[in-house]
C-alpha cells in the first residue's frame, strides 16, 4: 500500500519527536533514534519538515522494489557521520550515567553502548553497516583510554570511521506485522531507558553524582576551547532562559526549572569539591602551582608505588589511585567561576 504524504505530515506534526511518521513510513530505525533522542533534541524533528517528501518516496519506491542495489556502495554523508558521532557520545554518556558502576564498564558496558549508537544512525533510511567491524572498532579504542570519560568521543570516532567504511544499502526483507515491529522497538526502548529510570529511581543520591560528574567531564572537554565551552554551557542552560524570557521573575516557581538549575549549580560545586579533596591527597593547599603539584605528585607516586610496598599491597595499592586521580583532576585547567554564569 503507497504511503500517503498528506498522512506522513500529520504524524510528523502529531507525534514526531517520538518517531510516528517514520513508524508509518517503515524506518524503524529512525523512529528509534527519535524516540530516543526526541526527534534528535527537538532540531532534527523540524529540519525533517522539508525531508519528508524524499522519505515518502524513497518508501515507496522500496516497495516497489524486488531486490536492493548489489555491489553498489551509498555516497558518503557527512551528515550522517556527525550524526553518528554524536549519537554515539549520547549513548556513552547515558551509560556513563547509568551502568558505571558495572565490572569492567570502561572495556565492555561503555563500547557496547557507543557502538549500538553509531550503527543505530548508519542503520537510518535505506542504509546500514557492518555490525562486527563497527563494534570491534570500538571495542579495540576503549582500552586505550581506559577508567577515563573522554574515551567516549574516541570510541565514538574509531566507530563512526568504521561504519563509514562499511556502508551498504539494506536488503529487502518481506514486511512484518506492526505488532511485531512495535514489540521489537518496546524492547530496544526498554533496553536504553531501563537501567538509567533504575539507576534514578533506586539509587538517587549515586545517580546524581553520576550526573553530576559526567556532565563535569563533558564540559572539560572544551576547557582549552573557552568559546567553545561558553557556546555548550549557554546551550544547556537554553531551556532555563526560553523558560525565563516567557514567564519573566514569577515563572520561577516552576519546581522542575528550579531542580534543573540547582543541578547545574551542583555540578560546579561537585567540581570543586573534587579540587579541593585532590589537594588534600597531595598534601597542598589550595591554589599550588603546577610545579607544586607535579612535584608532589612525583614524590607521592615512589612511596605508595605497589612495587615497593610488598607488604601492604592493598593499602598501597588504594593510595596510588587515589594518587593518579588527584593528578588528573588538578591537570584540568579550571575556570574562573564568573564564566560559569
Amino acid at each position: 500500500m503507497a504511503k500517503g504524504l498528506l498522512v506522513t505530515y500529520a504524524l510528523w506534526a502529531v507525534g514526531g519527536p517520538a518517531g510516528l511518521h517514520h513508524l508509518y513510513l517503515g524506518r524503524d530505525s529512525h523512529a528509534l533514534l527519535w524516540m530516543l533522542t526526541l526527534g534528535g533534541g527537538g532540531l532534527g524533528w523540524l529540519w525533517e519538515f522539508w525531508k519528508l517528501p524524499s522519505f515518502v518516496a524513497q518508501a515507496n519506491r522500496a516497495q516497489g522494489q524486488r531486490q536492493s542495489p548489489r555491489g553498489v556502495t551509498p555516497p558518503l554523508s557527512p551528515i550522517r557521520f556527525a550524526a553518528q558521532v554524536i549519537v554515539g557520545i549520547y549513548f556513552g554518556l547515558v551509560a556513563l550515567i547509568s551502568l558505571s558502576s558495572m565490572v569492567n564498564f570502561y572495556i565492555v558496558a561503555l563500547p557496547l553502548a557507543v557502538g549500538l549508537g553509531v550503527l543505530l544512525v548508519a542503520a537510518v533510511g535505506n542504509q546500514t553497516s557492518d555490525f562486527k567491524n563497527t563494534l570491534g572498532a570500538a571495542f579495540l579504542t576503549s582500552p586505550i583510554f581506559y577508567g577515563r570519560p573522554i574515551a567516549i568521543l574516541p570510541i565514538s570516532v574509531a566507530a563512526s570511521i568504521t561504519a563509514q567504511k562499511h556502508r551498504r544499502y539494506k536488503a529487502l526483507v518481506a514486511s512484518e506485522p506492526l505488532s511485531v515491529r512495535l514489540y521489537r522497538l518496546g524492547l530496544a526502548y526498554l533496553a536504553f531507558t531501563g537501567p538509567l529510570a533504575y539507576s534514578a529511581l533506586c539509587n538517587t543520591a549515586a545517580t546524581l553524582s553520576y550526573v553530576a560528574e559526567t556532565f563535569g567531564s563533558f564540559l572539560n572537554w572544551f576547557s582549552f576551547f573557552p568559546l567553545l565551552g561558553r557556546l555548550m554551557e549557554f546551550v544547556l542552560l537554553l531551556p532555563y532562559r526560553i523558560w525565563r524570557l516567557l514567564m519573566g521573575e514569577t515563572g520561577f516557581n516552576s519546581s522542575y526549572f528550579q531542580e534543573w538549575a540547582k543541578l547545574y549549580e551542583f555540578v560546579h560545586s561537585f567540581q570543586d569539591e573534587k579540587r579541593q579533596l585532590a589537594y588534600q591527597v597531595l598534601g597542598l593547599s589550595e591554589g599550588a602551582t603546577n610545579e607544586e603539584i607535579h612535584r608532589s605528585y612525583r614524590e607521592l607516586v615512589k612511596v605508595w608505588h605497589p612495587d615497593h610496598n610488598l607488604d601492604q599491597t592493598e593499602e598501597a595499592q588504594r593510595h596510588f589511585l587515589e594518587i593518579q586521580a588527584a593528578y588528573e583532576v588538578l591537570s584540568q585547567p579550571r575556570k574562573p567561576r564568573g564564566s560559569r554564569r
